[in-house]
């Protein structure tokens, strides 16, 4: 594919890509302020948890959106 078509997809991509990026980034940051946050809170350990599933559905989310991205570059 060549022209103004391949330009938009390949621009759809890296604004996929930079989605994914932040939403890592995000849930690393989530993962690593969890238990720093439930202490300053005095929160109880169950919110931990929570932080730290919230962290791993983006991961996982990011993971999925990755696999379409590889999918979307692989095809022509």
């Amino acid at each position: 594919m060549t022209g103004p078509g391949r330009h938009q997809r390949d621009a759809a991509i890296a604004r996929q890509g930079r989605l994914v990026a932040v939403v890592i980034m995000a849930g690393g940051l989530i993962a690593i302020i969890a238990p720093w946050l439930t202490n300053i809170l005095g929160l109880p350990i169950r919110f931990e948890m929570l932080f730290y599933l919230i962290a791993l559905a983006a991961f996982v989310w990011a993971l999925a959106v990755s696999y379409q991205i590889w999918r979307k570059s692989r095809t022509n």
